[in-house]
């Protein structure tokens, strides 16, 4: 089968941010490789499209929270018909359209064909298309596990609110009473993000940033920061805000190091740092909540309130010469398609 595979194994400490990736032909190549065969539990999947996310961009240059294994195919999530099964709850599964998350012991969604566990793949709807199915796991569930973290009728900040997984965000927490305020780095977005549901949207890059920050937290006393940049602008809105407050840092988006500005808040505020991956909230949640964010999920695509942008459509044969020109476009995901 035709692959996108990657060049190098392990990790690097020469990555650099997702944003800044462009040319990628120093860490895949398109290659022939042998279809997977599914272990115990697992599936295998004829791949129709995959999509290119900002994870993705980091564990091909070995910056991820995994390693590398040279010659594996890449890519973490795509859509797909289940072909081949092992396993009983597997069997299930067969024939099935299915969104799908690769597992630490699958094989990546850039290729004709996926191999990953039973538990990572969700049965689709009929009424969800494609380019939501391809694009259903990393950021919807990232986004309603995240908002889950908001208390009820409470207010929360999200840096690089622009992305696809902060409009997932907005219209999540407008629909369940929370209040988003959204962080930009210029101002073209901020009209759709309003529509979506943003209670507020401040551009980081202006003149009045600093008051309009000021002045926003002081009215919605925000209790929960989530972050996908961790720069210095992260590090001055956590100082900024109030006690009992939580950085959640899911992303690093920029070279520059996040500085605990004021440490004493951490002891006398009682304000806290920590990470979000979803693989651990993957591995650590209840089956009765992700089969509820699942469903969630599924239905606010299926019912409209939510739909995945698309940039570009590269074939799986053109990603590797072609995927550093579409990365220069903003608003929308570059979805791989596999014919």
């Amino acid at each position: 089968m035709r692959a996108v595979v990657l060049k190098e194994d392990g990790y690097s400490p020469d990555a650099l941010p997702a944003s800044q990736v462009r040319a990628v032909d120093r860490y895949l190549e398109l290659a022939e490789v042998a279809v997977p065969e599914p272990g115990p539990d697992q599936v295998l999947i004829k791949v129709t499209a995959a999509m290119v996310n900002p994870s993705d961009l980091a564990f091909i240059q070995g910056g991820y929270g995994q390693p590398r294994v040279k010659g594996a195919p890449a890519g973490f999530e795509g859509v797909g018909e289940v072909v081949a099964t092992k396993g009983l709850y597997a069997k299930t599964m067969k024939g099935n359209r299915v969104s799908f998350a690769v597992s630490l012991n699958g094989s990546g969604a850039w290729a004709e064909y996926a191999v990953t566990d039973a538990m990572s793949a969700i049965s689709l709807r009929k009424d969800v298309r494609d380019e939501d199915g391809a694009a259903l796991i990393v950021n919807p569930l990232t986004a309603a596990a995240m908002v889950e973290m908001v208390p009820k009728a409470g207010a929360f900040v999200v840096s690089g609110a622009a992305s696809q997984l902060g409009k997932l965000m907005a219209g999540l927490a407008s629909d369940n009473g929370k209040r988003m305020i959204a962080l930009v780095r210029r101002d073209g977005p901020a009209e759709a993000l309003k529509a979506l549901g943003a209670s507020h949207v401040l551009n980081e890059t202006s003149e009045s940033f600093a008051a309009d920050l000021k002045a926003v937290l002081k009215a919605e006393k925000p209790t929960v920061f989530l972050d996908c940049i961790a720069g210095s602008v992260s590090s001055r809105v956590f100082a900024a805000m109030g006690k009992d407050s939580t950085w959640v840092i899911y992303g690093k988006m920029t070279p520059e190091p996040p500085e605990i500005l004021e440490p004493g808040q951490l002891i006398f505020m009682r304000k806290k740092i920590e990470g979000f991956w979803l693989v651990s909230w993957m591995k650590n949640s209840s089956l009765m909540e992700k089969m509820s964010a699942i469903k969630q999920v599924q239905a606010r695509f299926a019912e409209g309130k939510w739909k995945t942008d698309i940039k570009a459509r590269v074939k799986l044969e053109d990603l590797v010469a072609e995927l550093p020109k579409e990365l220069d476009k903003t608003d929308g995901k570059v979805m791989i398609t596999i014919s």
